[in-house]
């Protein structure tokens, strides 16, 4: 990348607009370590909307004219050519479908992003504490903002899903301590704070606190009665807008729906086989689980999931490293963090910042627990932490010079991420890392909630029917009553975590297809590369080469994967 930016290549406008972006998106400069980002958040009005979306067209106007301009790696320039142009394109045509009008959502709106920014935020210097009190003293806008656009939705006729808003008044509730003896987050996060910044602290995060019960009041008395009544399903056309944001890619939705079937009925097989082994007579998989709920093994104490957690990241890097992969230092580094409460009930991971100064973070929602089984926890921090998300996101950062600072962080398509943590949880089986019995019915009952996924996700909002040999309602057409029942029947999971999914796939159409879908492409790609070596294919080698590409859509992640 010699040119001068006169000239700019491909990977030079793809950074360019990461820098522009940061400066209209503090949050996103947060999550990179940006300097500078540390007291803002961002403008979440149309207007704002609006202004990000006009950096998208411009950056599409000279990704055009850098194209036409030889120059630089050709491989390297035309994958990130490609990335930018799709990424760019799906997320207009979200806004331009006035999608940021009706944003709500259990885990996915501006609300949570301004929320979450504050926990990735440095807490060890005075500095540190200045810089959160003065991003608190923003949140009052910003949410001012987001609740302007979902007025303008409301006058369009644009409403979000009811029980989204229901949901977000409940988390918008608990995160203001609105309760008897409650006390705000904010209130709560400031408490740690320097003695002698204390009654600024504190008066910062009143301010925060009032915002988020402004938003919240507003959202159950004004939002909620003028959406009554509304879907919460986005029909065909709006899905399949949603599906390429998420998976980059044009789906054939009904070959998906049919696969999902598919993947239902391989996993329920091995399940019946797994969970024979762990309680004898079992009539189905899922009563199995619910006996190791109280018999199986578990860890007593928060903290101490917590600290059990970071050793079995520990373990996993220590033993495939220089085996399976080969781990720079300073991606070998992950911590495991308690996520606040008022979070969604999945766990989740924080990337680390692109200077490493943050490392990578796994959240695990306690929903009020104490004690966690561990037949759920071992594949899904497989998934989340080693050698699932934090591998693949902390080497694309490691590896972020050589490509674009865009292809190895903004730029990330879901589907292709998903895919490699699920891909990764199927690596640790194959390897022979799940050694018990109910570590490996857990693991497959994962797999099957995705597979799960899969068929309601795409069911519920498309309204297609149950197929005919299906052991569930055959021939009756998906309702978001009846997909609540199937998921709730076909996992281990406690209700409230189901019910909290749900919700979610509601909030995020065509994003939960792509752990599966995704994994899907990620095999097609192995199995290609060896066969196309043949006894010569190196399982480490394709690893890295794989997880150094940075992201791809799906659209050209088999094809990439099976040429390394």
């Amino acid at each position: 990348m010699s040119e001068t930016n006169a000239n700019p290549l491909p990977r030079q406008v793809a950074d360019a607009y990461v820098d522009e972006l940061v400066a209209l998106d503090p949050i996103t400069g947060t999550y990179l370590g940006v300097p500078g980002s540390e007291t803002k958040l961002p403008d979440f009005s149309p207007a704002g909307q609006e202004t990000l979306a006009e950096l998208s067209r411009t950056t599409l106007r000279k990704l055009a004219e850098a194209e036409a301009r030889p120059g630089g790696d050709a491989d390297a320039e035309r994958r990130c050519a490609r990335l930018l142009r799709e990424r760019l394109q799906a997320e207009l045509a979200v806004h331009e479908a006035d999608e940021g009008l009706r944003s709500v959502s259990n885990l996915n709106s501006p609300a949570h992003s301004v929320r979450q920014a504050f926990t990735l935020m440095p807490t060890e210097s005075a500095q540190d504490w200045s810089d959160i009190g003065a991003r608190l003293r923003a949140v009052p806008a910003s949410l001012e903002g987001y609740q302007e656009s979902l007025a303008l939705g409301l006058d369009r006729k644009l409403p979000g899903g009811p029980r989204q808003v229901t949901a977000m008044v409940e988390q918008l509730g608990e995160w203001a301590g609105d309760s008897e003896g409650g006390e705000s987050w904010f209130t709560q996060l400031v408490s740690e704070g320097p003695a002698e910044q204390s009654a600024e602290l504190a008066s910062s995060a009143q301010a925060a606190t009032d915002a988020v019960l402004r938003l919240r009041d507003w959202l159950r008395d004004v939002y909620a009665p003028g959406i009554e009544g509304a879907p919460d399903v986005v029909g065909r056309e709006r899905y399949a807008r949603f599906s390429r944001y998420w998976n980059g890619t044009d789906l054939d939705l009904d070959e998906a729906y049919t696969y999902g079937w598919s993947e239902y009925h391989r996993l329920l097989a091995e399940m019946k086989t797994e969970a024979e082994k762990v309680l004898p007579g079992a009539k189905t998989p899922w009563e199995a689980l619910a006996w190791l709920e109280d018999h199986g093994q578990a860890v007593e104490g928060v903290e101490e999931t917590r600290e059990w957690l970071q050793s079995l990241m520990d373990e996993a890097i220590e033993k495939l490293d220089g085996t399976h992969f080969e781990l720079a230092e300073r991606v070998k580094r992950v911590e495991s963090r308690i996520a606040p409460p008022g979070s969604a009930a999945a766990p989740y991971y924080t990337g680390p910042s692109l200077d490493f100064s943050r490392p990578g973070r796994t959240w695990l929602p306690t929903m009020g627990q104490t004690r966690f089984p561990v037949y759920d926890l071992v594949s899904t921090w497989y998934h989340e932490g080693v050698p699932g998300h934090h591998l693949q996101l902390a080497q694309w950062t490691h590896v972020a010079e050589q490509l674009s600072r865009y292809q190895t962080t903004v730029g990330m398509v879901s589907a292709n991420a998903e895919g490699w943590a699920l891909y990764a949880e199927r690596l640790m089986d194959e390897l022979g890392f799940l050694t018990s019995a109910e570590t490996r019915l857990g693991y497959l009952d994962a797999q099957m909630m995705r597979a799960v996924r899969v068929i309601i996700d795409i069911g519920m909002h498309l309204q297609l029917t149950v197929p005919a040999d299906s052991p569930f309602h055959p021939g009756e057409t998906w309702t978001p009553e009846l997909a609540q029942e199937f998921f709730g029947m076909h996992s281990g999971r406690p209700a409230d975590f189901v019910q909290s999914e749900l919700i979610r796939y509601q909030g995020m159409a065509g994003q939960a297809i792509g752990y599966k879908l995704g994994e899907r492409a990620w095999l097609q790609g192995r199995d290609a590369a060896r066969t196309a070596h043949g006894d010569a294919f190196d399982a480490k080698t394709w690893h890295m080469a794989a997880l150094s590409l940075g992201s791809l859509g799906l659209d050209d992640l088999v094809a990439e994967l099976s040429a390394l």
